[in-house]
């Protein structure tokens, strides 16, 4: 088979993705068990509950920053770097301190749009500054 190194890789993803399956199957019927079990003691204290009205509460997406995240991560990174970083640079920081996939192009993107706004409002603070450059990627470095 002239193939080999081809199929032992589809074989090895299929194992990785039958153990994930494995492992989300687990927690899914736990987290069953806790719903019935968070029901049961509902009904306890308020017996005339209606609980199909609860609407089930939407989880933010993983890559959610929350409300000064973004900056708790920007200005030490920046402080690192003196000669400063283009936007690029400082969104794969922010997705590598947060455990983000940043080979995940359009991930990267939207990531870099956030960053870009997070540190407009720094530069419209008084708090980062912008170093043109020849090329279309200015630099981003602390003010002070």
């Amino acid at each position: 088979m002239t193939d080999e190194h081809v199929v032992s890789g589809l074989i090895r993803k299929r194992a990785e993705l039958t153990g994930k399956i494995d492992a989300m199957q687990t927690e899914l019927r736990q987290m069953l068990i806790d719903l019935d079990n968070l029901d049961a003691t509902l009904h306890i204290f308020a017996p005339d509950v209606a609980l199909v009205a609860i609407k089930p509460k939407p989880l933010p997406p993983k890559h959610h920053a929350f409300r000064g995240e973004l900056s708790g991560i920007l200005l030490p990174t920046l402080r690192q770097f003196p000669d400063g970083l283009t936007l690029p640079d400082l969104a794969k920081h922010v997705m590598a301190e947060r455990g983000l996939d940043t080979s995940d192009y359009q991930l990267v993107r939207m990531m870099t749009r956030r960053v870009g706004a997070a540190m407009r409002h720094q530069r419209r603070n008084g708090v980062v500054r912008t170093i043109k450059r020849a090329d279309a990627l200015d630099l981003w470095v602390l003010a002070t």
